[in-house]
């Protein structure tokens, strides 16, 4: 699972991931709904492992693509029988039989999971913080606690699509809790009566140091178990709040210092990536007494303008407004600015909660692996729901089980030490050359226009097979990024850089 992608999201394009999938009900050896599922976020083992050994597709007439909401373009049996006969050969271990390696903690608060829901309308109820525990998610960060009145727009979301239709980038105008202190300490006090081990992470935004204060002192006396503090919303109607506030690190520290003094449960200051660099925040933060840093929050952005009306979406009565960009999109940048806390040797004491574009256990294991101990989710959640934890909770399990390692905190930060934020530390002497797969080629030629167009001319287009001028190649491997069949590789020998090339 971890290198192969032998079958791939690509290969699913047209499922739309139903709820409650008629192609199960119309099933009766397994669920190819839940194993399409398990392809989409990138567990391919998984999938083919849950298909039953003698494969039930070999003779079958697939009523399961009949019954399907798109019938017959979802080619269902093509896959089961792909990923029995490709896949399961090649399988290195069973589905382990616990989920152990996965028991972490949040500034010494033990988690089931890494896996939390993020501060947004995902947990801002307690129907709906309720279902996500049962559905296995090990803690949720509440939607912002304020004590001023919030009137939201309509409509407040807009999103970049890929060609599938699923979300690549989204934006949203949304603001804090609409309910009121009292109704969230109410909330907060069924759900740690209800589920005593699930943890409660209170998100709280004040307008001064005394509301700051209150508001963590009602949440711990409530039952959160930690504080967040919102430095990094980005819509806020009113000046000198949310990401206001994180762009100035002596208001990072004041703040800090005032809820952090009123409680006795952990703080972690939820930081904005509207800045050059993040670390002078998370140092206020250290200093005001924070434990964690959480990041990131939502990117100030406009995602589309409309040609007719010229108004950015989303338009509200013909008018629009900057709002924070989410999603896989703003990954790079999470990622960016988790690295940057984690090699701070200021910071080296406190506790990471990433966030940013996480929609499956790769994400997060990239997130994990530069340095955070916790990991939250709101957009990926917005498109399919809570129950993704299953396959961010089996994806990152297998993975573990896989690799050898015992548990998930062996791989805290294992990346740190092999990314420099200058390029002078990287080798320069030799190329990597790409390599083509015949049999995977289908003779596009897509490699050989980006190549002229947009690289060194190093591919030759002939009888619509690509063949490489080893004399031009820099090795820069733009050919394997445009790919659509994946048909080209890096090779295995680097090349010796001469004048020549």
């Amino acid at each position: 699972m971890v290198i192969k992608n032998i079958v791939k999201r690509s290969d699913m394009i047209s499922c739309v991931l139903c709820y409650d999938g008629p192609c199960n009900m119309a099933c009766v050896f397994m669920q190819p709904g839940e194993i399409l599922r398990h392809v989409w976020f990138g567990n391919e083992d998984i999938a083919a492992l849950e298909i039953p050994l003698e494969n039930p597709c070999a003779n079958c007439a697939a009523p399961c693509e009949k019954a399907c909401v798109k019938s017959g373009d979802v080619k269902i049996k093509d896959l089961m029988t792909r990923l029995h006969e490709t896949v399961r050969p090649e399988v290195e271990i069973e589905i382990p039989a616990d989920e152990n390696r996965l028991k972490c903690e949040l500034c010494g608060i033990p988690l089931d999971n890494p896996f939390m829901l993020s501060s947004s309308v995902v947990a801002s109820t307690y129907d709906m913080c309720a279902r996500a525990f049962e559905a296995g998610w090990a803690g949720i960060c509440f939607k912002t606690i304020c004590s001023f009145e919030i009137h939201e727009a309509s409509p407040r979301f807009s999103a970049i699509t890929g060609d599938n239709g699923s979300i690549i980038g989204f934006k949203n105008i949304e603001q804090l809790s609409d309910h009121s202190v009292a109704e969230n300490m109410e909330i907060f006090r069924r759900l740690k009566k209800n589920y005593p081990t699930k943890f409660i992470l209170a998100s709280i935004m004040g307008q001064d140091e005394a509301e700051w204060g209150e508001l963590a002192r009602l949440c711990q006396e409530n039952g959160a178990d930690a504080i967040e503090l919102n430095f990094s919303c980005p819509n806020m109607q009113e000046d000198g709040l949310g990401s206001d506030i994180g762009q100035i690190p002596e208001l990072v520290e004041q703040y800090t210092r005032a809820a952090k003094s009123s409680c006795s449960i952990p703080v972690l200051a939820k930081l904005t990536p509207n800045v050059a660099t993040m670390s002078p925040a998370a140092e206020a933060a250290l200093r005001g007494g924070a434990d964690g840093i959480a990041a990131i929050n939502t990117i100030k952005s406009i995602t589309g303008v409309n040609p007719i009306t010229f108004v950015p979406e989303p338009a509200v009565h013909g008018q629009s407004a900057l709002g924070g960009y989410s999603g896989n999109a703003v990954k790079p940048i999470a990622l960016r600015f988790i690295s940057e806390i984690a090699q701070n040797p200021k910071l080296k004491s406190i506790h990471i909660s990433g966030m940013g574009g996480v929609e499956t256990w790769k994400d997060a294991l990239e997130f994990i692996t530069l340095g955070a101990g916790s990991i939250q989710i709101t957009t990926a959640v917005m498109q399919y729901g809570y129950r993704i934890i299953d396959d961010l909770k089996a994806g990152l399990n297998y993975y573990l089980t896989q690799m050898g390692y015992n548990s998930i905190k062996d791989i805290i930060g294992a990346g740190i030490d092999l990314v420099s934020d200058s390029t002078d530390v990287l080798e320069r002497d030799t190329i990597l050359f790409p390599k083509f797969i015949s049999d995977k080629c289908i003779g596009c030629g897509r490699c050989m226009i980006s190549c002229n167009d947009g690289g060194h001319q190093a591919i030759k287009f002939e009888n619509r097979i690509p063949k490489l001028d080893g004399s031009k190649c820099v090795g820069c491997h733009l050919c394997l990024l445009v790919c659509p069949q994946n048909a080209i590789t890096p090779a295995k020998k680097r090349i010796k850089r001469t004048k020549s090339l």
